[in-house]
């Protein structure tokens, strides 16, 4: 049986040393550990060789590291002195695991017995991985020191061809030389790959030994994908031809190369910022300083050769090897000049693949001559080339882990502080709230104490001995009046709180009305005055706002609510004989309010926490004015609510300025019509409402109350009929769906009992066909389908009033 695939070598021995061949492996396979398949001739029950081939022998050593199949098949007999005749054999070695495999699975189908057979199957089916790179290199030198004694006893030749034989031996130790340093250069690569994830180290050291043991004059790697070259700063203006894109010559399907001549060229390049997939060498290595630098280089002119997917079969594997430019490029003038600028005049290329992506090329030079690439070369170059690809992509993954742990940390980082953050919300929420319940115990337990304690003295004195019942008037008044400002602090305090609450949850909403911007800041400032004088402040007013620019659309009495607690501040916080102006202009379709005071002013850094709940910019147990810290913050709420803006400079003991900007707010139809019905000056009337909804009964007793009339409203359907008698209204609003008594029944009743039956009735009802509408007038004056519009239900009473 012939040895298949590709021999590492093959050569004439004596049987004595192919004896000695097969001993070296049998020992060699003891050093291998546990695993090893050693399997030799004799070990088989059965014969299965070709009659030309009776003697033929062989030895097979299977494992994990190491594989190896060593053949010898008899060639001829020589005499020795003795005249004996040992037999001289044609001895074949390979490592390749194909080649392997392939032997076996062929002596499997030879075989007779079945155990044998069986036995050889189950080692065929196994994994035969390629060697390790130390294992195979320490065998190679064992076997170089073998086959070096083998010269020291030849044969005798008996023919010339077994004279050219032994002549030739000292080209196989050259040859196996190569191969061992061959082996060293792999393992070192592969050691490195191992032992290092800096890849520029990796790739530099690589270069710079491979070209050194292929002896040529340049070697470089060219990547793909990377930044262009007009970036460095050592960019020299021209290209390297590297084969690459529409650059190489191509192979056909059986791998040979295709003639320039049958290539066509392009004759308008792209521009160079418009080329796809561009790149650049990266790392070069020369033999001298001689041979011109092509690291980073730019295009200039594109002498490129049409290939159709070259990069795609480039990514698949494919090598190139040209022995002389100047023949493979004879057709392609342009490409065979810039090559000869670039000293190149032979090259040999393999491809970097990683993860299945072409990342970049492997390619050697050689500059000044000529060079036949033998296959063993190109087999190395893809070697090295497939070890690179392993590290590149160890390098990517280990950047990859980089970022992500960059990325980690970072994350880490920012919950972290969002922690902080958060904790320190909760440590000023917590602060916050304990002062707020400071300030309240402090703000409420001084009115209240007023209260009681005042009210009590009055009891006494009303209850209390003959003589005491002659208290003075003026004292009554004076504790009178204090219980009075006590009740009215008290009320303040708690409507600000429930202010605060209801614009927070949102539910505040604006009660738009027009009103005289005049008459309501002279008003707020009015309410002021008292308290001014008691602190011997002088305050002003500074109105802008001439008389056709007076009405003004907005709450007015969120806007008064705003400007009372504005000017209060200011009042509290300017020290006696201080300043407080109140200046009032428009911009457009804004009204601007602005409050100066001569007062402590606010330092830079308390800034940002004055328009904060419960907060004082003094400490609670210290501080020399009261309040609960809501007015500011409440003032900003309503401000924002109106869609406005509130602004504040201050300096320290010169005093503050807080402006606010509120924008003038839409009147809709309806609140339109209750200010014309709310300019009557007399009461138009009272009406009845016998609504069970709240939601239903509320608006509609606003915009009647506003509109003038008197509103009672009932729920209960089953007593309103005899409150309707005792309160004679001019008309009654009733919801034809009540629970108990329902509007049949209720307008029944009123229909039916003189001191009713000439009040008018409205009905409330869901939207009803047109010939129940009929049946309904029959029994009410008029009705109104929900949902109700205020403006038709004013429209209905006052119609129903005129009648």
């Amino acid at each position: 049986m012939p040895i298949s695939g590709n021999p590492r070598f093959s050569r004439n021995l004596r049987l004595t040393m192919f004896e000695r061949l097969q001993e070296l492996l049998q020992l060699w396979s003891s050093t291998l550990g546990e695993g090893v398949v050693l399997l030799t001739h004799k070990e088989l029950s059965s014969t299965v060789v070709a009659p030309e081939n009776q003697a033929q022998r062989f030895t097979v050593v299977v494992s994990k590291k190491f594989s190896v199949l060593l053949l010898g098949t008899p060639q001829s007999k020589l005499l020795n002195g003795n005249g004996a005749t040992p037999t001289l054999y044609q001895v074949g070695l390979t490592f390749e695991p194909d080649a392997i495999a392939s032997f076996l699975t062929q002596l499997a189908h030879q075989l007779e017995n079945a155990s044998d057979t069986l036995k050889l199957i189950s080692i065929t089916q196994a994994s035969i991985q390629p060697n390790d790179a130390a294992t195979q290199g320490e065998f190679t030198l064992a076997l170089l020191e073998l086959l070096s004694s083998e010269e020291s006893n030849p044969p005798l030749a008996q023919n010339s061809t077994d004279s050219t034989v032994y002549a030739c031996q000292p080209l196989v130790e050259e040859a196996l030389r190569h191969q061992v340093e061959q082996e060293r250069l792999l393992h070192q690569v592969t050691t490195q790959i191992r032992q290092s994830l800096e890849l520029p180290v990796i790739l530099k050291t690589a270069v710079e030994q491979v070209r050194h043991f292929l002896q040529v004059d340049r070697l470089v790697i060219y990547q793909f994908d990377f930044p262009p070259p007009e970036e460095k700063s050592d960019s020299k203006g021209f290209s390297i031809d590297l084969d690459v894109e529409e650059k190489i010559l191509p192979t056909d399907s059986i791998g040979k190369e295709i003639a320039p001549s049958a290539i066509t060229t392009e004759s308008s390049p792209l521009p160079l910022a418009s080329k796809p997939n561009w790149g650049c060498v990266t790392y070069e290595a020369r033999a001298s300083d001689s041979i011109l630098s092509v690291l980073n280089l730019v295009e200039e002119q594109d002498c490129s050769i049409h290939v159709p997917n070259c990069r795609e079969r480039y990514r698949q594997g494919l090598t190139v090897a040209i022995d002389d430019v100047e023949s493979a490029y004879a057709a392609s003038p342009c490409l065979l000049n810039m090559l000869q600028q670039m000293q190149v005049r032979a090259k040999l290329i393999a491809p970097i693949v990683v993860q299945n992506n072409l990342w970049g090329l492997l390619i050697a030079h050689q500059c000044f001559e000529p060079r036949h690439w033998q296959d063993s070369e190109r087999m190395f170059l893809k070697q090295i080339a497939e070890h690179l690809t392993v590290a590149i992509y160890q390098a990517q993954l280990y950047a990859q882990l980089q970022q992500q742990k960059t990325t980690l940390e970072q994350r880490v980082i920012e919950r972290t502080q969002e922690l902080r953050d958060t904790l320190q919300a909760a440590q000023a929420a917590s602060r916050a709230k304990s002062e707020f319940l400071a300030a309240m115990s402090h703000e409420l337990r001084t009115p209240l104490t007023c209260v009681i304690g005042m009210s009590a003295t009055l009891l006494r004195w009303s209850f209390g001995q003959e003589g005491e019942r002659t208290v003075p008037v003026v004292k009554q008044r004076r504790y009178l009046q204090t219980i009075q400002e006590s009740g009215e602090h008290l009320l303040e305090l708690i409507n600000d709180i429930l202010d605060l609450s209801q614009v927070e949850a949102g539910k505040a909403v604006l009660n738009i009305s027009e009103f005289s911007l005049s008459k309501l800041t002279h008003q707020t400032l009015g309410a002021l005055q008292e308290k001014a004088l008691l602190r011997d402040l002088n305050l002003e007013m500074d109105f802008r706002v001439k008389l056709e620019s007076d009405r003004f659309c907005a709450d007015q009495r969120r806007v008064r609510q705003i400007l009372f607690n504005l000017l209060g501040n200011a009042v509290k916080f300017t020290p006696e004989g201080g300043q407080v102006t109140l200046r009032v202009w428009r911009e457009n379709n804004l009204a601007v309010f602005q409050v100066e005071d001569t007062g402590i002013g606010i330092a830079d850094d308390q800034l940002p926490l004055l328009f904060q709940k419960f907060q004082q910019l003094e400490s609670v147990y210290h501080r020399s004015y009261e309040g609960t810290g809501l007015g500011l913050a409440l003032t900003k709420q309503l401000v924002e609510l109106h869609g406005g803006r509130i602004e504040v400079e201050s300096v320290v003991n010169e005093g503050s300025v807080f402006t606010v900007w509120l924008p003038t707010q839409p009147i809709s139809s309806t609140t339109s019509a209750k200010a014309t019905l709310k300019n009557n000056s007399k009461p138009q009337g009272s009406i009845v409402l016998v609504e069970n909804h709240e939601e239903t009964a509320t608006p509609i007793c606003e915009a009647l109350t506003t509109a003038g009339y008197q509103v009672v409203w009932l729920i209960d359907g089953s007593t309103a009929i005899d409150q309707i008698k005792l309160l004679q209204p001019r008309a009654v609003i009733v919801d034809w769906q009540l629970p108990g008594v329902d509007g049949y029944e209720m307008v029944y009743s009123l229909r039916n009992s003189p001191t009713t039956q000439q009040i008018k009735i409205l009905a409330l009802t869901t939207p009803i066909p047109t010939d129940q509408e009929y049946e309904l007038r029959s029994e009410v004056d008029d009705y109104l389908p929900k949902p109700i519009e205020t403006v038709q239900l004013l429209d209905k009473i006052t119609a129903l009033m005129e009648n």
